[in-house]
């Protein structure tokens, strides 16, 4: 009898083995060794948050939510740094016209361009008519009346000359055709001034991504007409306070834009409002960027750090605000673990504190996880 209770007892202790091996998942340590797996105070059976925090997920609800999970494991990796920064035109790709001097705008042989129209170098863009005040066109007309009688008695002399030709010397004349063609010049210069029009050329191909003309507009010598640009080629500009990062800058992203490429381009030796201009050439097709528009660049360093990567998208906030990844406990049993983690480049981050290596990791679902009440 005693043999046989004996028996009963260690099958008894096999079968709660086995039920706690089903129950238990990989990574259902936290990373100073705390169980992570130990039985919910509450049986749950559907889709549920369970009174101590964690959540229930039935299998087919997870295929739905499409949740994927991977187990984390520790490597080295390149610090990074987030700074603010903006898009602004490429000096070679782009460029600004401006006016020339004060004047009205006339449109050109195609009419004025608009914003978004592709131009080409050398197009006509549009005419200043040139414009002045009332005493400073009264001056330019009576100095065009005095070169113009001017021009008229050269003009004559010449005919004079041309007839005694052999009896005067071959210089004189030369000297009075030079003086007429002086004339000449002063002439057409000074009128084309007064009712001529300056045509206004784009200044590199590409699209116009600013237009401030109408036409009839009064403009002031150097006013910003059009600013044209290259959509595929732009620079980024941020601002760090440190002096020495771009000695050590290994690379750069654009927070929110995977799919643009990010060279970088030289620091400034001069700070601009208290801070360093770090430059980054832009490339990639389809850019959504505007010139002006605010970035978050991320500044990935030649410094090195541990932790476990892990994709943007894996953390998320508790309701207490802090950062969180999910963590598989078990089949269905989902454990919110706070952790510390640092920008990596646009879509990763590096958790330095809180997980452990053998944790299971949710990296696709977690925002529908964090959801569930």
């Amino acid at each position: 009898m005693k043999a046989k209770l004996i028996s009963q007892i260690a099958a008894g202790g096999l079968a709660v083995l086995q039920i706690c091996a089903a129950f238990a998942g990989p990574g259902a340590h936290g990373p100073n060794g705390e169980h992570l797996d130990a039985p919910a105070s509450t049986a749950a059976t559907g889709l549920a948050r369970l009174p101590d925090g964690s959540v229930n997920i039935p299998k087919a609800a997870q295929r739905r939510m499409a949740i994927r999970t991977v187990i984390g494991g520790e490597a080295v990796h390149p610090i990074t740094l987030e700074l603010n920064g903006r898009v602004t035109i490429d000096p070679n790709a782009g460029g600004r016209v401006q006016a020339p001097f004060a004047g009205r705008i006339e449109p050109g042989p195609k009419g004025l361009p608009v914003a978004g129209q592709r131009v080409e170098k050398g197009q006509v863009l549009a005419y200043v008519q040139g414009t002045g005040g009332a005493f400073e066109r009264g001056n330019q007309q009576a100095q065009l009346a005095d070169i113009e009688a001017n021009r008229v008695l050269a003009e004559q002399r010449i005919k004079r000359l041309e007839q005694l030709e052999g009896t005067v010397p071959k210089k004189e004349i030369d000297a009075a055709r030079a003086e007429l063609a002086s004339f000449q010049g002063r002439e057409r210069a000074i009128a084309g001034s007064l009712g001529g029009n300056h045509a206004i050329v784009a200044s590199a191909s590409g699209i116009i991504a600013s237009s401030n003309v109408l036409s009839g507009q009064i403009v002031e010598a150097r006013d910003l007409l059009y600013e044209i640009v290259t959509p595929g080629r732009l620079m980024i500009e941020a601002q760090s306070i440190d002096a020495s990062l771009g000695k050590r800058i290994a690379g750069a992203s654009l927070a929110g834009f995977p799919g643009v490429d990010l060279h970088f381009a030289g620091a400034a030796y001069s700070l601009r409002d208290g801070a360093l201009p770090l430059t980054f050439r832009a490339t990639g097709k389809d850019m959504a960027l505007a010139i002006g528009q605010p970035v978050t660049v991320v500044v990935r360093l030649n410094d090195k750090l541990r932790g476990i990567l892990v994709p943007a998208e894996a953390l998320v906030r508790s309701p207490a605000n802090e950062t969180i990844v999910w963590i598989k406990a078990g089949a269905e049993r989902f454990v919110a673990q706070p952790v510390e983690a640092k920008a990596l480049d646009a879509t990763s981050r590096v958790v330095v504190k809180g997980l452990a290596a053998d944790n299971r990791i949710v990296v696709s679902g977690a925002a529908l996880i964090n959801q569930i009440r």
